[in-house]
């Protein structure tokens, strides 16, 4: 699978100023005697990106076509690639196909969890507080919301906090998983010394979910785990 993807970065990419360039590369990948250009006529352009195997059909203890998944554009595309082995190396074997990606799955409705509003706004402040410290890096702040004894990692001022957008708070009892949205200011790379003379250069924001889990002590809730949220809920 590693050999075709290698192939498929080569073969999926051409245009007719890398034609000479392209056949060389080929050779690595191809039996004697086949076309050293793969069967393009040496016009047009295509461009390949995000080359990841995705399939191998086994035939025997000798061939097998292994797909590999590629995006061109806007497009996801497959593409089907025959392959030999014997003493340890591999050759493609034949032509090549490429083929339509699936289209995305079918997202069935779930039901959405009874909401906690109550804890929900007690839970606000102390996420607000959480998620700046945890964008800017500062451990020292980030333990007035974590549980006693946590040690979280940071992005260490890669993200700056914009805002929480959303969050969703089951019923239950002290320890609850929860599920917040959060808008994260990303850098456009400016230095910080222009940004001054140059409001126009704060970058994009950027939603993204996750799931915790808070604790409550006292009248107090505390984090003590945050990781991807899955699937969406609320």
């Amino acid at each position: 699978m590693a050999f075709a993807a290698q192939f498929a970065g080569v073969y999926l990419n051409f245009s007719p100023e890398d034609a000479v360039s392209r056949s060389g590369k080929l050779a690595a990948f191809m039996a004697d005697g086949m076309d050293q250009q793969m069967g393009w006529d040496g016009n047009g352009k295509l461009g390949a990106v995000a080359i990841q195997p995705y399939d191998i059909q086994v035939t025997d203890d000798n061939n097998a076509v292994v797909t590999v998944a590629f995006q061109s554009g806007s497009r996801r595309l497959h593409l089907s690639v025959p392959i030999y082995y014997a003493d340890d190396r591999f050759v493609v074997s034949g032509w090549p196909a490429i083929l339509p990606a699936p289209a995305p799955a079918e997202l069935p409705q779930v039901a959405e969890p009874e909401s906690d509003d109550v804890a929900a706004a007690e839970l606000k402040p102390q996420l607000e507080g959480f998620f700046r410290y945890y964008a800017l890096g500062n451990t020292a702040e980030l333990q007035r919301y974590v549980t006693a004894g946590t040690s979280l990692p940071t992005f260490a001022g890669a993200f700056t906090f914009g805002e929480l957008k959303s969050v969703v708070v089951p019923v239950g009892g002290a320890t609850r998983e929860i599920q917040a949205v959060v808008v994260w200011i990303v850098p456009d790379g400016t230095p910080p010394a222009d940004e001054a003379t140059n409001p126009d250069s704060v970058a994009g924001r950027l939603q993204q979910a996750y799931r915790l889990t808070v604790e409550k002590q006292g009248d107090k809730w505390y984090v003590d785990d945050i990781r991807g949220a899955g699937r969406a809920v609320g």
